[in-house]
């Protein structure tokens, strides 16, 4: 009798599980992702596959399935075991390819691997029938992809008209809750108050170059920074681009231009446009890298002979390092020939307490800014009403334009009324925010030019602070231009600020009193007393 061999039992096909949210708020606050792996595994345990590995995803991608870091894996995952027979299991159709075209090109992927597809919900058919269905469903799914995006465009686009900002509140901001319970943006303070701080200081020339800008706000903890500890520079540009900190919304994808925010703005527009045209110019004082504490005048004095900026560094002696200023243009008489740090700089300390005017002159020029204070108060309304007949003008120059712009047919020219409307509605902005404008504000003359007149009395002693932007501060609002400094001269002379020389001139006399002598003539012809007077 013939000994019956036992046949193998057959092993369970492999199953790769694919589930897909539309966000990572569904994936946080819904179960669209377990629900969905339970509904497969239920799937696979019913046809006997054993299930190795579950891919899910929680971004749309749109429709290509390339975008989507979990589709890429099982993708990859395939690509790493090409002897196995896999088949891939889905929920719905929906959560394959919402796209007809994608849809077929990730079948065809698919098929390459040598994995089969399996859905819970619709049966794949490799007949022309079953073609034709599937392409009636791949079709549907994106119709309905597309319908759902124009529809939250139109409503993202709905709340921007209105005012509210609708996309990631941007740095110095958060979201609150408005009065009416609707969710905007609101300042984020301490940031909110620092970035203001620095924006306005680079529109007043404060800081002259982004760069300084960025070495200000590396300096404050409270700051934000990137990974490295610092800020980046191409962010803190981008963000002095953007209008949001002025209270203006553009998006112009959508063709949303400066449009009013119903959010507080950090700076007004005036300030904004001071910054991009300062972002466009060059600086006349570019901040440099090697700027120290250690060498403050650096890039600032120039060489009395050759009018180049002198260069600083420290020299290693036998026992100690000592620290120059040198000229390292070549040619010039005074190359590579050293200044004591010492002297250079204690003659600018002494050139700095020359500036400090007399006590009584002080006053005088308080007296003189308060006078102008009054008058610029009592001049508020008429500015307001002139700024609100010139809007109204650039009002009707802008719809001529407008209609202009409707009937053109050639690009040029729609392109330049494009360009002129945007022009007229900055300056528009411009002008509404002078006409809305007043003197009456919460602070005091006296609170908003102390700091000011204190610099003017005595700018040695902000000179004399320990932090290298205070010194840096001194140079750019007591010289508008940089210091020729002599060897043998010392400081050539310097051309002051507008503020530093009206102080100057008021306190040199340029007339005399006539003295007084008597009222008779001092000589007669004929012989007379003079008066005991």
């Amino acid at each position: 009798m013939k000994q019956l061999t036992q046949m193998p039992k057959p092993t369970a096909k492999k199953a790769l599980v694919y589930c897909r949210v539309s966000s990572a708020r569904q994936k946080e606050q819904g179960h669209g992702l377990d629900s969905q792996e339970h509904r497969c595994r239920q799937y696979a345990a019913m046809h006997g596959y054993g299930v190795e590995q579950v891919f899910p995803d929680d971004v749309t991608g749109g429709g290509d399935f390339m975008k989507r870091p979990g589709m890429v894996a099982l993708i990859r995952y395939l690509d790493a075991h090409p002897r196995e027979d896999y088949v891939v299991i889905f929920d719905d159709l929906k959560r394959f390819a919402r796209d007809r075209e994608f849809h077929f090109k990730l079948r065809h992927a698919l098929k390459l691997r040598g994995a089969s597809v399996e859905c819970l919900n619709f049966r794949f058919e490799d007949t022309p029938e079953g073609e034709f269905v599937e392409t009636v469903f791949a079709a549907q799914g994106q119709l309905e992809r597309q319908q759902n995006s124009r529809q939250v465009v139109q409503k993202m686009r709905a709340c921007i008209e209105a005012g509210y900002y609708i996309f990631g509140p941007p740095l110095g901001y958060k979201f609150i809750t408005s009065k009416d319970g609707r969710k905007m943006i609101g300042p984020d303070e301490p940031v909110a108050s620092i970035l203001k701080e620095a924006l306005e200081g680079f529109a007043s020339g404060r800081f002259q170059t982004p760069t300084e800008v960025k070495r200000h706000l590396d300096a404050i903890p409270a700051f934000p920074k990137h990974k490295n500890g610092e800020v980046r520079l191409g962010s803190l540009i981008e963000l002095m681009n953007r209008p949001v900190y002025a209270g203006y919304i553009t998006v112009e994808k959508w063709g949303i231009y400066l449009r009013p925010g119903k959010h507080k703005p950090l700076i007004d527009f005036a300030t904004w446009k001071q910054i991009q045209e300062r972002l466009k110019s060059k600086s006349n004082a570019p901040a440099r890298k090697d700027l120290n504490q250690d060498f403050p005048l650096r890039g600032f004095v120039t060489c009395g002979c050759c009018d180049h900026p002198l260069t600083a560094g420290w020299s290693k002696g036998r026992n100690k390092s000592y620290a120059y200023y040198t000229c390292q243009q070549k040619g010039c008489d005074d190359y590579k020939k050293s200044i004591r740090k010492d002297k250079i700089e204690g003659d600018f300390e002494a050139l700095l307490k020359e500036l400090q005017p007399s006590p009584c002159l002080s006053r005088t020029a308080w007296d003189m800014l308060s006078d102008l204070w009054a008058s610029r108060r009592n001049d508020a309304e008429a500015n307001a009403s002139a700024a609100r007949s010139e809007m109204a003008k650039l009002e009707k120059k802008s719809e001529s334009l407008i209609e202009r712009l409707v009937v053109a047919d050639n690009a040029t020219l729609i392109t330049a009324y494009e360009g002129e409307i945007k022009k007229l509605e900055e300056q528009k902005i411009i002008l509404r925010e002078k006409a809305l404008q007043t003197y009456q504000t919460p602070d005091t003359f006296e609170h908003i030019y102390r700091t000011a007149m204190a610099f003017l009395a005595n700018p040695w002693k902000l000179w004399a602070s320990d932090l290298l932007e205070h010194k840096r501060m001194v140079l750019r609002l007591a010289f508008p231009q940089r210091l020729p400094y002599s060897r043998n001269e010392g400081y050539r002379t310097a051309g002051l600020a507008e503020p530093f020389r009206l102080l100057r001139d008021l306190s040199m006399p340029k007339y005399g009193l006539v003295e007084l002598v008597g009222i008779e003539p001092t000589t007669s012809c004929m012989p007379c007393k003079r008066s005991p007077n």
